[in-house]
C-alpha cells in the first residue's frame, strides 16, 4: 500500500512537473513574441525618428528659399518703383 501511494504522489508531481513546464513553456513564447513585436515598434520610431529630421532639414531648407525669393521680390518691387518715379520725372519735363 505504502509503495502505491508513493507511485501516486510521484505521478502526481510528474504531472504538477509537466504543468509547470507547459506553463514556462507558454510564458517563455509569450515573452519572445513581445519582444519581437518590441523590436518592430523600436525599427519604426527609428524609421519615423530619422524621416522627421529629413523633414525638417527640408523645412529649414524651404523656409531659408522662401526668405530669399521675399527679399528679391522686395528688390525688385523697389526697384520698379525706382523705374516709375524716373518715367514720371522724365515725362514731366
Amino acid at each position: 500500500m505504502s509503495e502505491n501511494r508513493e507511485e501516486e504522489g510521484f505521478e502526481s508531481a510528474s504531472a504538477r512537473l509537466d504543468r509547470a513546464f507547459a506553463r514556462l513553456e507558454a510564458s517563455v513564447r509569450s515573452l519572445n513574441g513581445r519582444m519581437r513585436t518590441h523590436a518592430r515598434i523600436e525599427a519604426d520610431t527609428q524609421k519615423l525618428v530619422a524621416e522627421r529630421a529629413r523633414f525638417a532639414s527640408e523645412l529649414d531648407k524651404a523656409n531659408a528659399r522662401m526668405r530669399r525669393l521675399d527679399e528679391g521680390a522686395e528688390d525688385v518691387s523697389r526697384r520698379l518703383v525706382a523705374a516709375m518715379e524716373d518715367v514720371r520725372a522724365v515725362l514731366s519735363r
